[in-house]
């Protein structure tokens, strides 16, 4: 039977073991429920939202999807208007490299059916590292309901659309419109088998060598001139390149080039000659006394025929006077009828008598 001390000892041995126990479990639990190590600092964060979305006290808080800490406290902030939804998290210091006051805090759900949890965004931050107390900025991210709520138009349009679909497939079916007859009628298909027997039947005569299409393919005769005309047009290049004929000597001969380039050289020295005031052409350009000479006599040209159309003057009167005209043709008449009785009796009007004194 033991003794007394040995019972005691025993005790003691299992007592110890049983606190050694606990505090082992103790450090699982915390290391399995928070997200950070037991001896590392941590910082507290501040953000609000207008509306908690079901965010629970101890929910972890990911930064790019890693887990940095937890929401330690979800309230509402009287007179914080409008958004009264304060969110407090505790984050770890680990990760403040990455932790920037210009970060964005949004609520994000786990899956369709997921717990609610605080994602922080600083994919575009570029701010100072957030310090103790700090106030990070919210993004709004879209319920569920607000996207089931904004699909309904869509929804609503594809159900119309399927039930027109489905109107259309019904009267194609029935053998009505173009495409209704396309698949049920069958004298279409009775025109196309026909389309077809008559096309073998070209197809047929284009083998055998007849017509236009048939003797392009079964006879030399058109291969035959096609090789003709090529052997022709190698023949002309040959020659132009010879420097043979009016295109040869355009692209070999050299006296060609030097009249036309000093034919370009003359009319490059005339325009010269012409910009600098020189000669007729030039004068005629340059010089502003020729030019207003000109202008005045273009004046005074236009007021000659103002006047003439007016029928001022000697020469206005002759184009425009129908006296004038009168006369002359009543001359000409007198004229021709005087020249008429000459010829009928010339002694009467040529006949001279002399007079001796």
């Amino acid at each position: 039977m033991p003794s007394q001390k040995q019972l005691q000892w025993s005790e003691l041995r299992v007592g110890v073991t049983v606190l050694v126990a606990c505090v082992t479990l103790g450090i699982l639990i915390f290391l399995m429920t928070g997200t950070t190590g037991l001896f590392t600092p941590k910082i507290q964060v501040k953000c609000y939202f207008d509306d908690a979305e079901g965010l629970r006290v101890g929910a972890p808080v990911r930064l790019q999807g890693v887990d940095i800490g937890n929401v330690i406290a979800v309230r509402i902030v009287p007179g914080h208007q409008p958004t009264p939804v304060e969110i407090v998290m505790k984050v770890s210091t680990k990760y403040a490299f990455d932790l920037r006051k210009d970060s964005f805090a949004l609520l994000t759900t786990a899956g369709v059916l997921g717990e609610t949890y605080l994602n922080i965004d600083s994919s575009q931050a570029k701010g100072p590292q957030v310090v103790d107390g700090d106030t990070l900025a919210v993004r709004e991210s879209p319920e569920i309901q607000d996207v089931v709520r904004a699909s309904q138009g869509t929804l609503q349009n594809m159900d119309a659309l399927l039930k027109r679909l489905d109107r259309i497939v019904a009267f194609v079916e029935s053998g009505q419109g173009s495409i209704g007859k396309l698949i049920y009628d069958p004298m279409l298909y009775n025109r196309f088998a026909q389309t077809v027997t008559d096309f073998q039947g070209v197809v047929d005569e284009v083998r055998n060598g007849k017509g236009s299409i048939g003797k392009l393919i079964a006879t030399d005769e058109a291969y035959d001139k096609l090789m003709s005309s090529i052997d022709k047009v190698n023949a002309v290049i040959d020659e132009v390149q010879a420097g043979k004929g009016t295109a040869g000597k355009l692209l070999k001969d050299e006296s060609l080039y030097n009249n036309a380039n000093a034919t370009i050289a003359n009319v490059r020295k005339l325009t010269d000659d012409i910009n600098a005031g020189k000669g007729s052409i030039g004068k005629l350009a340059k010089d502003e006394a020729l030019a207003q000479k000109l202008d005045t006599t273009i004046s005074k040209l236009a007021d000659l025929t103002s006047d003439l159309e007016a029928g001022q003057g000697t020469a206005g009167k002759l184009f425009k006077d129908p006296s004038l005209y009168n006369n002359a043709d009543q001359m000409l008449v007198e004229t021709r009828q005087l020249v008429k009785s000459i010829r009928e009796d010339p002694k009467k009007y040529l006949t001279f008598k002399v007079r001796v004194f």
